[in-house]
């Protein structure tokens, strides 16, 4: 396909992105994957220093790219990455902070759907709230690679802020609706998604508890507990990867 540049992407012509790319928040860490877990990684992308990497995992054309801190920096980039760059199915990587005692300190959560205080959903122009929900072709297949590598691994609601520090610690309200942990990406991600008909699902290590005894992963558990999510999106893109082919709708 025939890239369109924008601002924000300015990828190589000839590698382009894979029909999957992992996204978490860090450029550092989309630096880390690409070494660490892909074969022949070529650096695609650096416009604002924001790391873009496609090589091969398991024989798959695989990319990562990170999206920044919140929903307008994701939403720009899946936007980007699914209208102009040939992407079909995004995996979001990151951290998340516990706010049910369901959920624990190293846990792996995906989010099926993404509760939000944020209005970008307004956009849409809706007489209504439009819920912001995962592929469910993703999740399935992420749910199996988990069970068979015998993580833990929840599945379940995500409350995705606009804030990160809330002086009212509104957080966590959002357990009594059933949500499991907050971060800040995943509504974008899926709302842009479920726009354009695309695929979306968002993937989280429970590196922080957000209620009492306020625990947290030190630096080396979070590498270690990191490690694991990071190779259950990259299965889970081998796996999806004769999902039907998909172009964005207008």
């Amino acid at each position: 396909m025939e890239f369109i540049k924008t601002p924000h992407i300015n990828v190589l012509d000839d590698i382009g992105f894979g029909k999957t790319l992992l996204m978490p928040g860090d450029p550092l860490r989309s630096k880390f994957i690409a070494e660490n877990f892909l074969e022949n990684p070529v650096a695609v992308n650096s416009v604002r220093g924001v790391n873009g990497f496609t090589g091969y995992y398991k024989g798959t054309k695989v990319s990562v790219m990170a999206s920044g801190m919140g929903m307008p920096s994701i939403g720009i980039y899946s936007y980007e990455l699914y209208k102009n760059f040939g992407v079909q199915n995004i995996i979001r990587i990151g951290s998340a902070g516990s706010i049910s005692p369901d959920c624990k300190i190293g846990d792996i959560v995906a989010g099926m759907g993404s509760c939000t205080n944020s209005s970008f959903g307004n956009q849409y122009g809706l007489d209504g709230t439009v819920a912001p929900v995962c592929n469910f072709d993703l999740l399935s297949a992420a749910k199996q690679i988990a069970d068979e590598k015998k993580y833990s691994f929840k599945t379940g609601l995500l409350f995705s802020s606009d804030t990160f520090y809330d002086d009212t610690r509104s957080s966590l309200d959002w357990a009594k609706m059933g949500c499991l942990a907050v971060e800040m990406e995943s509504a974008a991600l899926y709302l842009t998604a479920q726009r354009l008909g695309m695929r979306a699902l968002t993937i989280c290590t429970v590196s922080d508890l957000c209620y009492p005894p306020f625990d947290a992963l030190s630096a080396e558990e979070r590498q270690n507990s990191f490690t694991e999510m990071m190779e259950l999106a990259l299965e889970t893109a081998v796996m999806t990867d004769g999902l039907p082919h998909l172009e964005p709708k207008e």
